[in-house]
């Protein structure tokens, strides 16, 4: 038999055979060509999956803020350089340890750094209210130079790994002369030390 009527052939076996798959896969009154969901699988959730991915995608309108302090990882997610790693890892760290309250306080989460933060300044807001001067005075001050790990963990922006630098490089290489020389300590960056105004020193 020639080449061409062995392809043919063939060809007719797999339509007449799909038509059979077709018969027996359909169910009795149902239209030809019916599409049918897989288990587990509804119309409502697919349109929440869709929902999801676009809202997503949908970029900040000008003007828009999200606030950080209260918004859940999805909307957290339509921050400029926040995908939902970080976005989920912000909402773990607020569960965590409260409220951020200002820029200085975002800075305490892993994966946060001094760029990111300059591109969301713009772009985000904080419901909580910024930490106060602490009751008691300038008495009260967090002293840099001699302050414990648990009295550095108080500071806002300020997590276990930030408050282990500090005391690190105290422990390396003396007392800070100032405030300033807070930025050599590897993590530390000009927003956190704005958010220790008022609350810290060095004597």
């Amino acid at each position: 038999m020639p080449a061409e009527h062995r392809a043919v052939l063939l060809l007719l076996s797999l339509a007449v055979a799909g038509h059979g798959v077709r018969y027996a896969l359909t169910r009795p009154g149902e239209p030809p060509g019916a599409v049918t969901l897989l288990a587990g699988s509804s119309p409502g959730a697919a349109g929440a999956h869709r929902d999801s991915v676009v809202r997503r995608a949908r970029p900040l309108a000008p003007g828009e803020r999200i606030d950080v302090d209260r918004a859940p990882a999805l909307e957290l997610d339509r921050l400029p350089s926040v995908g939902m790693g970080l976005a989920r890892r912000i909402v773990a760290d607020r569960e965590l340890n409260g409220p951020f309250g200002g820029l200085g306080g975002l800075d305490r989460v892993p994966g946060v750094g001094p760029g990111l933060l300059r591109r969301l300044e713009e772009s985000v807001r904080f419901s909580a209210p910024a930490r106060q001067l602490p009751a008691g005075g300038p008495d009260a001050l967090v002293d840099l130079n001699s302050a414990p790990r648990a009295a550095l963990l108080t500071l806002p922006g300020i997590g276990p790994a930030k408050a282990d630098a500090i005391v690190a490089y105290r422990e390396a290489h003396g007392p800070f002369a100032s405030l300033q020389a807070l930025l050599n300590v590897p993590g530390i960056g000009p927003s956190i030390l704005a958010g220790f105004n008022g609350l810290a020193e060095v004597r």
